[in-house]
């Protein structure tokens, strides 16, 4: 065969197994919104609508949290980090080599930075994300 018959050839199995795999999904998909819209007791167009709306609401919250942290000093992202992972204002302040007023002070410009007012929210705010690495690399 001329190579690039063969390349055609690979191209047309690869998109009829993205199809099949398409189709799967998006059969799946179905299915559980089906059986949610009768578990219900709605149509499977207001679930699939719901469903998309909570979705994108998700990830718009999550859009935000991520450019927030973003616009965190590499410091405040420790100190963020480290707070999240339950350490003290004097645990940080040791583990970084730095006064805990300094700690203080990277804290309450983080706290601003996600427009809120205490570690605990900053650490409920944060909760589904997985810190355990900076606690290896700081």
């Amino acid at each position: 065969m001329i190579p690039i018959v063969r390349l055609i050839d690979s191209l047309r199995r690869l998109r009829s197994d993205y199809i099949l795999r398409r189709y799967a999904l998006n059969v799946d998909i179905e299915n559980a919104v089906d059986a949610l819209a009768e578990q219900q007791r709605s149509s499977p167009g207001d679930v699939a609508a719901d469903l998309l709306g909570k979705a994108l609401s998700q990830r718009k919250v999550d859009d935000n949290l991520w450019r927030n942290w973003l616009s965190l000093s590499p410091r405040e992202q420790q100190v963020t980090a480290l707070t999240c992972l339950n350490y003290t204002n004097p645990q940080i302040a040791a583990r970084l080599g730095l006064s805990v007023e300094t700690i203080r002070t990277h804290s309450r410009s983080a706290q601003i930075k996600f427009n809120i007012h205490s570690k605990s929210s900053l650490r409920v705010l944060l909760s589904e994300w997985d810190f355990s690495d900076w606690e290896r690399h700081i």
